[in-house]
């Protein structure tokens, strides 16, 4: 892979340049349309961690998605002062920051409702569909798409067909943005085997076409029929992820009561050493834990983000030719790699098991199980041609204009089912839940 290609600023569904604005470049453009989608503005009532909560300081997937975005745009700044020679001529470090910033913006906008036990529980519901062969009409591939359930593939969706432009380039996003934004540049067939992560794939077979394009523009090596090598940037976008997900799953942890002030500060010492900021040696006993750890925890990510971008720079080699194994994190230098690896095993430790978190998990099953069997149940009967019930007309009516066709196949049906549910903020989705059984609150 070559720079020159990885950063083809043409726009999916958009044969010619934009005219060029005077202080806005393409990759500009791309970060403006995501912030202004609806779906990026719904994340602010989607959890990310913990449950949509009464304290404002707990994080959602918008503010998670938003501080995602600074650390990828600092790292892509870093990398392109650092390999500007090899850039295009037109590209400066800015252009590369501006485009990691964007890919991260958008990096959780296909999440559904209640984060992953969200995503787990549409794979289940459809496990159980399948069962009792509500898929049976499709192709094995295409079944695959349902059980194996994936954000990221539905964010894939949402950005190059639902959004803006509907089923014609969606959002219409450079090729550079849009290559490193997949995190997972294949299909579901290769979701259980690739001894990556269980489930990960980035492409449903509905927007396969799209992925072949993209890729060819970019110069992706295809690895095999469906897969091809992740865009170097994607571990950038990856790492400011990782990076912001183990700090701040241990800063709402504290706001919780889930963890010790004293536990969280050793462990981002440890990482800092020496080099604290002057204004968190001044601190007293009468400044709160919240404001010391805000001063430690942006000393800290300034340490994970030197070493992340180090990291790339030493690996460029193996990122160019698509075979560096694992993800940053991993070729980090050791303090900072422990320190991330140190933050995830504490949250699993004490945070992910807090009561409140498991209630609300068991709950998002039962809110999703009303939501598919009535949506997909209604989709169904419409499929097999029969009259549908006045209930199922009822329910179809919901969707509007997003509703399926009976002409269409069964899997680009139950995709716009998706569509709508996956696209579900926290709270419509409960409430929509209550308003089909009957349970919700007399006004």
């Amino acid at each position: 892979m070559d720079w020159q290609t990885l950063l083809n600023r043409e726009r999916l569904g958009k044969p010619h340049y934009s005219a060029e604005e005077l202080g806005r470049s393409p990759f500009h453009k791309d970060h403006d349309r995501i912030i202004f989608s609806g779906a990026f503005r719904r994340l602010g009532r989607k959890t990310q961690v913990h449950p949509v909560s009464s304290n404002d300081h707990i994080h959602t997937r918008l503010t998670h998605s938003l501080e995602v975005s600074c650390v990828g745009r600092s790292l892509g700044m870093r990398v392109g002062e650092t390999i500007r020679s090899a850039l295009p001529e037109w590209c400066d470090p800015a252009d590369l920051g501006m485009v990691v910033q964007s890919a991260c913006l958008a990096h959780d906008i296909g999440n559904p409702p209640f984060g992953h036990s969200g995503e787990d529980a549409i794979r289940h519901w459809f496990q159980q569909a399948a069962a009792e062969g509500w898929l049976d009409d499709m192709s094995e591939a295409e079944r695959n798409d349902f059980l194996n359930f994936e954000g990221n593939a539905q964010g894939f969706r949402v950005l190059t067909q639902l959004e803006y432009h509907q089923f014609d380039g969606g959002t219409r996003l450079t090729h550079a943005t849009l290559g490193t934004f997949l995190k997972y540049p294949w299909t579901a067939r290769h979701a259980d085997s690739l001894g990556y992560k269980k489930h990960k794939f980035g492409c449903y077979q509905s927007e396969l076409h799209l992925l072949e394009g993209i890729a060819h523009k970019l110069g992706l090596p295809q690895i095999e029929e469906q897969r091809w090598a992740r865009h170097p940037l994607v571990y950038l976008m990856e790492a400011a992820d990782d990076i912001c997900y183990a700090l701040i799953d241990l800063e709402d942890g504290l706001e919780m009561d889930l963890l010790q002030y004293a536990e969280v500060e050793s462990l981002l010492l440890n990482l800092v050493g020496d080099d604290l900021p002057e204004t968190y040696r001044q601190l007293g006993p009468q400044d709160s834990e919240r404001r010391k750890l805000a001063i430690l925890r942006g000393k800290a990510i300034e340490h994970l983000t030197n070493a992340a971008a180090r990291a790339f720079v030493e690996q460029q080699d193996a990122l160019l030719a698509g075979t560096l194994p694992g993800d940053l994190v991993e070729h980090m230098h050791g303090t900072a790699k422990r320190c991330v690896l140190d933050a995830k095993n504490m949250a699993r430790k004490k945070i992910f098991q807090d009561k409140r978190k498991t209630l609300h998990e068991i709950g998002a099953y039962t809110t999703l199980e009303i939501l598919l069997n009535a949506f997909c149940g209604a989709a169904l009967e419409q499929h097999g041609h029969k009259t549908l019930s006045f209930k199922n007309r009822r329910i179809l009516d919901l969707l509007g204009h997003n509703a399926p066709d009976p002409s269409w196949s069964l899997h680009r049906s139950f995709m716009r089912i998706i569509d709508f549910i996956a696209g579900m903020t926290d709270s419509y989705a409960t409430e929509m839940a209550k308003e089909m059984t009957g349970r919700s609150s007399p006004v």
